[in-house]
């Protein structure tokens, strides 16, 4: 099968929703759920350890001000200029704070060999803000914007 991280996250995401970032005691039949559906055990492993490492980012602090993020040459490869002027459209919006635009980016960086469209990048900021605490307005606002129920720019 040609699946990748991404889409073993995909379906954690679909099928199991919030479970999905903290995964349950039963993660051992979720992980063969996921092999009997055709992806290979490396790329579960490493969904997993995605899904677990959103909890690490705790060293990442949110600020009260207003920030100037400058993106390093890794990451402007990985996010072109369009997923890029999105996390700044969210943060600008409202929608991320610092800690979270950081994680996001973060978390983008670790599928390496995958090329991020607008499209995952939108799943990958829904997959973070439900994973953090007290972001449950944020998580609605962007549910919208990944099913398309809120134009993409607002005036």
């Amino acid at each position: 099968m040609k699946e990748n991280i991404f889409d073993v996250l995909m379906y954690l995401f679909e099928n199991y929703m919030e479970e999905v970032i903290d995964l349950p005691s039963d993660s051992d039949i979720i992980h063969t759920e996921l092999l009997e559906a055709g992806f290979e055990s490396y790329q579960v492993n490493k969904a997993f350890e995605w899904i677990d490492s959103l909890s690490l980012n705790t060293d990442i602090k949110k600020t009260a001000f207003s920030t100037f993020r400058i993106f390093c040459p890794e990451e402007i490869i990985k996010l072109d200029i369009e997923c890029r002027n999105f996390i700044l459209f969210l943060e600008l919006h409202g929608i991320l704070n610092t800690r979270n635009r950081e994680i996001i980016i973060d978390r983008v960086m670790v599928l390496d060999k995958e090329d991020i469209s607008m499209e995952k990048l939108k799943w990958i900021v829904l997959m973070v803000l439900l994973s953090q605490p007290d972001e449950e307005i944020a998580f609605s606002k962007m549910e919208d914007f990944v099913y398309d129920l809120s134009p993409l720019y607002l005036h």
